[in-house]
């Protein structure tokens, strides 16, 4: 199509749609009736001819051409507001918008951030931190640091570290665990994924306990609880040296369970920009550099 003949207005107004999947959400969102909303997106259509949503009894659902059509007008749109914003601030370094896992964070990145920063002073890194479970395309993510098994769709993923959990306490209550099995006899600080402590204790040879009680989303409060005396926390002991060396938690067993990596992401249809690239490559040399 001739870009002079582009609807952008109708563009925008499908845009919002499809991320909300909702035409009233949208209408909200952009201060116009759902009405004007529903029109702007089936003349949309007719100027493409092609079905974009599928209308349901309770919602809409994207046809494989409104999937196909929605990662790039959000990544179009997205890098306009960051333009825009960024000549009104006067500001002309390229923004580099990274999520990563609070565990990952905390633990390995934060400390090594001012190297990044040294050698790639124009780029404009902005990190948001979540519990692993963003929306890269809603989020406006170019990168996702997370945690898991590298199988993402519609995702590439490059293996950056193993990360092998093991349980840590207080100095004072790893006193009373002299084998695996008298964790039984403890308070089990669990995360949201269930198989973590069965998997731990088929891995020590013992026979997983009854598991109930407390429930954390995140690692860094399974520690911090940990630390406080709460109870026996299984977390990657490695993005946690700093608390092992100040004394506040110890790791009382050296039996380790592997269920998952981290792993540096983006979207397939993502196109790799300068400032990207400089991060990534940045990242993959730092991690080569661990021993």
């Amino acid at each position: 199509m001739d870009i002079s003949q582009l609807p952008l207005n109708a563009l925008r107004v499908f845009e919002a749609s499809a991320r909300h999947c909702s035409f009233t959400r949208a209408g909200l969102e952009l201060r116009v009736t759902q009405t004007a909303i529903s029109h702007q997106v089936k003349a949309l259509e007719d100027v493409l001819g092609v079905t974009l949503f599928k209308r349901l009894p309770r919602g809409l659902a994207l046809t494989d051409e409104g999937h196909a059509l929605l990662p790039v007008l959000t990544d179009a749109f997205r890098r306009m507001s960051a333009t825009l914003s960024q000549l009104e601030e006067g500001n002309f370094d390229e923004i580099l918008t990274v999520g990563v896992v609070g565990t990952f964070a905390i633990g390995w990145l934060l400390p090594r951030l001012a190297s990044f920063k040294r050698r790639h002073p124009h780029v404009d890194l902005r990190l948001k931190t979540n519990n692993n479970r963003a929306d890269m395309l809603i989020d406006g993510l170019d990168f996702f640091l997370r945690f898991g098994d590298g199988a993402w769709h519609g995702t590439e993923a490059i293996h950056l570290m193993d990360a092998p959990l093991s349980p840590v306490c207080t100095p004072a209550l790893s006193e009373g665990l002299r084998t695996p099995a008298d964790l039984a006899n403890v308070e089990l600080l669990r995360s949201y994924r269930v198989d973590e402590w069965p998997l731990w204790f088929r891995a020590a040879g013992v026979a997983p306990p009854n598991l109930r009680g407390w429930m954390f989303d995140s690692s860094l409060t399974l520690v911090e609880a940990a630390a406080r005396g709460v109870g026996v926390a299984l977390v990657p002991v490695a993005m946690f040296s700093e608390e092992i060396a100040a004394g506040r938690i110890v790791q009382p067993f050296e039996i380790t369970v592997l269920t998952g990596s981290y792993w540096l992401t983006r979207l397939k249809s993502r196109a790799e920009t300068a400032s990207m690239q400089a991060f990534r490559q940045w990242l993959m040399a730092e991690i080569e550099e661990l021993p």
